[in-house]
């Protein structure tokens, strides 16, 4: 059961959060819904004159807009609706089970009149605009390709790209743990390639048959060499022979066997 201080701090909290909504909604008049047709809310008259990306531009903030309308109405009913629980003399038990809700969660969230495991909004949708079919693949459902070894451009990309850009961590986080050569490798997975998915890609090229391998010398191409020497291994592409393709020299101890060929010949 509620004190009767506890019930009046909640009561004041949720009088003032009603009066911001309300407050917030009659000066935007209503995020600009009023005004009618989303041309009379930017003061054009029609889309004769005006570039299309502009158009797609207003017309993603109007339906910006109505979104956020809708998110502040469910506000407001939901305050409502604790402020009627209040006079009801219910406030503070679930509707659903009729159980007592926790202070700290009544604390937490002073417009609910659920209890945790009976709240509606458990429920994470994963419905995707129905636009998105045709970019599929490579999207999907738009979960991390981890077990997938496709190659194409996906989801985890998507969010590495943007994450480049700049996320609540920022270089300092890693300075006195994971020392980097240049502030653009301070962002998740950094090392991954971006349009390409092997390194000889970026010097390599054959014809449009898939024949006549071509090396044009460049700066990655001499990169590549360094690495491979450094790793002691060869390049897996080109008319090398298979065993070339692997470490010519195995350093695990563990079989016992130094210098070993990969071919089977000691």
């Amino acid at each position: 059961m509620l004190s009767s201080s506890q019930l009046e701090e909640l009561r004041s909290r949720l009088l003032e959060e009603k009066a911001n909504i309300e407050g917030h909604l009659e000066e935007n008049d209503e995020f600009g819904l009023q005004r009618g047709h989303w041309h009379e809310s930017m003061g054009e008259l029609s889309s004769y004159d005006n570039h299309p990306a502009d158009e797609a531009t207003e017309l993603y903030e109007r339906e910006k807009d109505i979104a956020l309308n809708e998110h502040s109405n469910n506000q407001l009913d939901a305050v409502n609706r604790a402020l009627e629980a209040m006079e009801k003399g219910n406030y503070g038990k679930c509707q659903v089970c009729g159980k007592d809700i926790p202070y700290e969660r009544l604390e937490a969230l002073p417009n609910t009149t659920y209890c945790k495991e009976h709240s509606p909004d458990q429920i994470t949708s994963h419905n995707r605009p129905v636009e998105e079919g045709v970019l599929m693949p490579p999207f999907g459902k738009f979960d991390k390709d981890e077990e997938d070894e496709s190659v194409s451009y996906d989801a985890e990309d998507t969010w590495q790209e943007v994450a480049s850009f700049g996320t609540s961590e920022t270089p300092s986080d890693f300075a006195f743990t994971d020392e980097k050569d240049h502030y653009n490798d301070d962002y998740i997975e950094s090392e991954d390639p971006v349009g390409y998915v092997e390194d000889y890609e970026n010097f390599a090229a054959v014809d449009m048959y898939g024949n006549h391998v071509t090396i044009y010398p460049n700066g990655q191409h001499r990169k590549y060499e360094q690495e491979l020497d450094e790793a002691g291994t060869m390049t897996a592409f080109g008319d090398l022979p298979a065993f070339e393709h692997d470490p010519y020299v195995d350093d695990d101890p563990a079989d016992g066997l130094q210098d070993r060929h990969p071919g089977g010949k000691e």
